[in-house]
């Protein structure tokens, strides 16, 4: 039934985020462990203070003259390049997740579109006012090309098209959009 695909679809929408999420959390996690970790150092020219011996006589005065070493001064542990790499290898495997994420939604998309709009605009025509069909140049010539003008269409109506907002989920709405604008640029 529609209802238990669309709960399927939302479970798989679901595990592809988390999935994502898990995966960025792991890369976070593999970036701080390249990061070297550093500890409390006396800075140079400080030396730790004398140990006096118990049975010293006080009157008897302890020198201390510290050695000074002429050390470079430690390098950042920062490195562009590392976070460069780090930062470029995130993107190319979240982006890379992308089209298989927004494949699905245009598969839910094409099956919302079935269901609830193909009766009026089938093969992207319209049968109720045909100058008005789901083409490319009459979306643009209306002004309905862009995803979010089609979300607003179909959610609020508008004419002789009812709304959809109160029948069909948010998501489900956007993916019939992503759809619509995807045929439209294939020529339906």
């Amino acid at each position: 039934s529609d209802g238990q695909r669309l709960g399927s679809r939302r479970q798989a929408h679901f595990s592809t985020r988390s999935g994502a999420m898990s995966l960025s959390v792991g890369l976070v996690l593999a970036l701080a462990s390249l990061t070297p970790a550093q500890a409390y150092v006396l800075p140079s020219g400080a030396a730790p203070s004398p140990i006096v011996e118990a049975d010293v006589a006080l009157s008897t005065p302890v020198t201390f003259t510290p050695q000074v070493s002429e050390e470079p001064a430690p390098r950042s542990q920062w490195s562009p390049l590392a976070f460069g790499v780090a930062l470029g290898l995130l993107v190319a495997v979240v982006g890379g997740r992308a089209p298989a994420a927004l494949a699905a939604d245009i598969e839910n998309g094409e099956s919302v579109f079935g269901a609830n709009c193909a009766a009026c605009h089938a093969g992207g025509n319209n049968s109720v006012v045909a100058e008005k069909k789901l083409k490319k140049e009459a979306l643009q010539q209306y002004g309905k090309y862009e995803i979010a003008q089609i979300i607003t269409q179909v959610t609020n109506g508008n004419g002789a098209m009812p709304a959809f907002g109160e029948r069909l989920a948010p998501e489900d709405i956007e993916d019939v959009a992503s759809y619509v604008r995807s045929q439209a640029d294939k020529g339906w």
